[in-house]
Formats: structure tokens, C-alpha cells, sequence
């Protein structure tokens, strides 16, 4: 793995753990029950790693 990879993996848990930061205040302010507040946590991480895979599969080939 080169340097870029491991420089990519980092700044892509630091992203992943902000967006479920905001993802939890989200909750807290929008008062998103209990129950449903899983699949909201699922689908915003699903959709963020994708865009982050996505990402690192451009810088790897350009």
C-alpha cells in the first residue's frame, strides 16, 4: 500500500466519523425515534462509502 493509500484511509475514517457526528445531532434535533434512528445511521454510511470508494478508485487510476 503506498503512502497516498494510507494518507486516503485516514482521511476517509475522520469523514465517516464527522458524518455520524452530524448524523447524531441530526437525530437529536430533528427528535427521530429511537427505532428508526439505525436505518437513518445505515443509509447515510452506506451512501458516504460509496462516495468515498468511488473517490479512492479515481485517484488510484488517474
Amino acid at each position: 500500500m503506498t503512502i497516498i493509500g494510507l494518507i486516503f484511509i485516514l482521511f476517509a475514517t475522520m469523514i465517516l466519523l464527522a458524518f455520524n457526528s452530524m448524523t447524531n445531532a441530526l437525530c437529536t434535533k430533528k427528535n427521530i425515534p429511537e427505532e428508526k434512528q439505525p436505518n437513518v445511521f445505515r443509509t447515510i454510511n452506506v451512501l458516504i462509502t460509496i462516495l468515498l470508494i468511488s473517490s479512492y478508485v479515481e485517484i488510484l487510476f488517474t
